[in-house]
C-alpha cells in the first residue's frame, strides 16, 4: 500500500507530460513581450507554476485519504472490489445521493486523468524513439504522437468491456509506478545536476537533496515490499 501511495503521488505523468508541457510553454515565443522576459524570470515562473500545482495536488490527496479513513476504515470497510461498493461506502456521508456523488466524481476524475495519462504515454514513447511530438505540431506533422494518444484512449475504453477488475487494476498500476519511479528519479538527478546538459542552469542544491531523499525513500519502500 505504501508503494502504491508513492506511485500515485510521484507518477509517470509528472516525468513526461508535466515536464514536456512546461518546456513547451516556456519555449513559446508567439507574443513579443514573452521574448523580452529574461530566462531567469521565466524559470522562476515555471518553478512557481509547478510548486503551486504540487502543493494543491498534495492537499487534495491528503483530504482524500483522510476522508477515506474516517468514512470507510473507521466503519470497517477495508476491501472495495467494485464501483458499486465504493458508491455504497459513501452512503453515511451522502445518504441517498451516494451513487450520484460517486458517479459525478468518477466522471470528473475521468475528464482529468484520461487525457493526461494518454498524452503522457505519447510523450514517453515519442521522446524515447525521437519522434516529432508536442501540441505545437499539427496532426499531419506528428502522426505517431497523436496516434498513441488515440490508441491509448481506445484501449482504456476497451478495458471497460472486459472482466478486468478496475479497482485491482488501478492498485496494480499504482504499485508498478511506485517500483519504476525511483529509477526515473535517479535518471533525472543525473541530468538535472549536469551543467552541460542543463546549459549552466543545474538544479539547486536544496532541490537535488530533496529529490535524492525521495529517490532513496521510494527505493527503500520498493525493496521492503519484496523483503518484508
Amino acid at each position: 500500500m505504501l508503494v502504491a501511495v508513492l506511485g500515485t503521488t510521484i507518477s509517470p505523468y509528472l516525468f513526461f507530460w508535466q515536464a514536456s508541457e512546461e518546456v513547451e510553454e516556456a519555449n513559446s515565443v508567439k507574443r513579443l513581450h514573452t521574448r523580452m522576459i529574461p530566462m531567469r524570470a521565466r524559470l522562476l515562473k515555471r518553478r512557481l507554476d509547478v510548486g503551486v500545482g504540487t502543493f494543491f495536488s498534495n492537499v487534495g490527496m491528503y483530504f482524500i485519504m483522510l476522508t477515506t479513513a474516517l468514512m470507510l476504515h473507521r466503519n470497517g470497510i477495508t476491501h472495495i472490489e467494485t464501483s458499486k461498493e465504493a458508491a455504497e461506502a459513501l452512503r453515511p456521508l451522502a445518504g441517498n445521493f451516494a451513487a450520484l456523488l460517486f458517479t459525478v466524481a468518477i466522471i470528473g476524475v475521468g475528464f482529468l486523468a484520461v487525457p493526461i495519462m494518454s498524452v503522457s504515454a505519447a510523450y514517453a514513447v515519442a521522446e524515447t524513439l525521437d519522434w516529432r511530438h508536442g501540441f505545437k505540431n499539427r496532426f499531419e506533422t506528428a502522426r505517431a504522437f497523436y496516434a498513441i494518444i488515440i490508441l491509448s484512449t481506445l484501449l482504456g475504453i476497451a478495458i471497460d468491456f472486459t472482466n478486468v477488475n478496475a479497482i485491482k487494476a488501478l492498485f496494480a498500476a499504482a504499485v508498478l509506478n511506485g517500483l519504476l519511479a525511483p529509477f526515473l528519479l535517479f535518471a533525472i538527478l543525473i541530468v538535472a545536476t549536469d551543467r552541460t546538459l542543463m546549459r549552466n542552469h543545474p538544479a539547486p542544491l536544496i532541490t537535488t537533496l530533496l529529490v535524492a531523499v525521495t529517490t532513496l525513500a521510494m527505493l527503500g519502500a520498493a525493496l521492503g515490499m519484496f523483503l518484508l
